[in-house]
């Protein structure tokens, strides 16, 4: 399925496999951050960066599939390599300091509205 709007247009395949990765990361991602509830110690933050990774290369995932299945019409697009990257590493991140927030301060009322907000 192909849709044109002012020239743009997009497939049905890529917005669908960007949505699947973006869960996929999300599941992950939760899964991992939630382990440090039952373990103590020098595992801790080892899990929630993991957490963080997946969270956030799934987020990062999302965006650049459904990005890859984006043209315009008699323009080309282009990814600077450098860039891409730095989006990512950002993405990974900006959903770690909040992972970490909430992974030490717990399940704060308080924690969860920083950590959320830093993450969105």
């Amino acid at each position: 399925m192909q849709s044109t709007v002012d020239g743009f247009s997009y497939g049905l395949v890529t917005p669908v496999v960007a949505f699947l990765m973006a869960c996929l990361g999300g599941a992950l991602g939760l899964r991992c951050a939630t382990r440090p509830l039952v373990v103590t110690g020098s595992w801790r933050p080892g899990w929630l960066a993991l957490g963080s990774g997946a969270i956030g290369s799934g987020i990062w995932t999302m965006h650049f599939i459904a990005m890859m299945g984006f043209t315009i019409e008699d323009t080309p697009i282009h990814y600077d390599r450098l860039t891409t990257f730095a989006s990512l590493a950002v993405a990974v991140v900006m959903v770690g300091i909040g992972i970490f927030i909430v992974g030490y301060r717990g399940a704060t009322g308080t924690a969860l509205f920083t950590g959320g907000t830093i993450t969105g």
